[in-house]
């Protein structure tokens, strides 16, 4: 930790800047106990850094020339924020990754099918298929976005042990291999699978159906690319997520109103924030996750001594969507770039529980005052379609006439509206 923190001090401006701002003396934190005194670092900072030092912001700690990979993650607009990593990063995400992996069951020798999304610099892409290459299993990468047809062909052919994806979209494959492949999924050959992008894999319901059509046992797994792909993984037990990695990266969860440490005892509750060490690209000091966790356990029959968590939500207004993050920043930005045929007014009609729905979008416009059908018909064509491209998620856009949405007055009106539950 101490290498890690001399090393942005010396090479980050951002962290430097940061440091000066709150008086910090880098020399000074020779424990894991006196980072309770440092400043977290929030995602507007990375943005706001992004923005102002392109390409990689003033947070990137190494020169260009030692730059080999660069990761994307979900924006608050149609850009996304970039993470770099040099040679040595993608060996720590490697390490990271295998571990979390290796806890839900994947072994060196499986053949693996790769149902996570593999486009736009997605984190499950790539990076999933260097851990598995680095574990020295067959990673088979079709990605979601060839569709289940093709998925469950490549499954029928090859008969991968080992299926890696999202908790709604792999049980959405199995319910279709009767019709496309002419068999139950449990007579594919899976024998583990691990979910992770959203939540769900935990829940007793989902992870029955799972496991029920597949034949096969179902762990969750937990990420983000701000620090890595993923490194929380649930064991054999099927009990919680385990934390794994304590010499890779430093974990705290804080209340999330008073940013105050809570022990992470059986019971307990609050938001995860990391601290990367073993990182020189793009490392992070006390990152605000917005994760919101229950910690399950503190002990396990499998052995391990990470203490386990299931995560039950955000504490900030981020949803997944198929497995993609969007935020309502994001979307609400795409719109208000289509004045004056729209009036920037939008409102989120979240129709399913939590922050996660398998389901398209739904999204409440204001058009322009006297905007006709067919002009009506030609602006959500395009709203559904520019954010799609832009946000890689699908939204079903209803337009409304100017002044049907209520406007902010001294109270901020809420992107997201919860309406009742299909």
């Amino acid at each position: 930790m101490r290498e890690q923190i001399s090393h942005l001090a010396a090479n980050s401006a951002f962290y430097r800047e940061k440091f000066k701002a709150h008086g910090v003396e880098p020399a000074k934190i020779r424990s894991v106990d006196d980072l309770a005194g440092l400043p977290f670092t929030e995602k507007q900072e990375l943005r706001d850094s992004l923005a102002a030092s392109p390409p990689l912001g003033a947070h990137v700690a190494v020169a260009d020339s030692d730059i080999v990979q660069i990761q994307a993650s979900s924006g608050t607009t149609g850009s996304p924020s970039y993470v770099a990593l040099t040679a040595a990063d993608i060996v720590t995400w490697c390490e990271l990754g295998a571990r979390a992996l290796y806890a839900n069951g994947f072994r060196p020798g499986d053949r693996l099918l790769h149902a996570f999304g593999m486009s736009k610099g997605f984190v499950g892409g790539l990076p999933v298929v260097q851990i598995l290459q680095y574990m020295g299993i067959v990673d088979i990468p079709i990605g979601a976005e060839a569709g289940a047809e093709r998925l469950l062909r490549v499954q029928a052919d090859q008969r991968p042990d080992a299926l890696i994806g999202t908790p709604y979209f792999l049980t959405h494959l199995a319910e279709q291999a009767p019709e496309i492949v002419g068999r139950a999924a449990r007579d594919l050959g899976v024998r583990a699978i691990s979910v992770g992008g959203e939540p769900g894999g935990g829940l007793p319901a989902v992870r029955d159906r799972l496991e029920s059509l597949w034949g096969a046992t179902a762990r969750e797994m937990l990420g983000g690319t701000d620090i890595a792909c993923t490194y929380w993984g649930e064991c054999e037990a099927g009990e919680g997520m385990h934390f794994l990695s304590p010499d890779l990266m430093i974990a705290e969860l804080i209340d999330p109103v008073s940013g105050e440490r809570t022990e992470p005892v059986e019971g307990a509750q609050g938001e995860l924030v990391y601290t990367a060490l073993r990182r020189q690209a793009s490392p992070l000091l006390r990152f605000r996750t917005r994760d919101h966790v229950v910690v399950t356990g503190t002990d396990c029959s499998c052995g391990r001594t990470g203490y386990k968590v299931r995560c039950i939500g955000r504490t900030d207004d981020m949803l997944i969507v198929r497995g993609i993050n969007v935020f309502p920043s994001a979307v609400k930005q795409l719109v208000a770039e289509l004045a004056p045929a729209t009036t920037g007014e939008l409102r989120i009609r979240a129709d399913f529980e939590g922050h996660s729905t398998q389901r398209p979008l739904p999204l409440v416009v204001e058009h322009a005052a006297g905007m006709g059908g067919e002009g009506q018909e030609e602006l959500r064509a395009t709203l559904e379609q520019r954010i799609r491209s832009a946000l890689n998620v699908k939204t079903t856009v209803e337009l409304v006439p100017d002044g049907t949405l209520k406007r902010p007055d001294h109270v901020k009106v809420a992107l997201i509206e919860r309406v009742a539950s299909r």
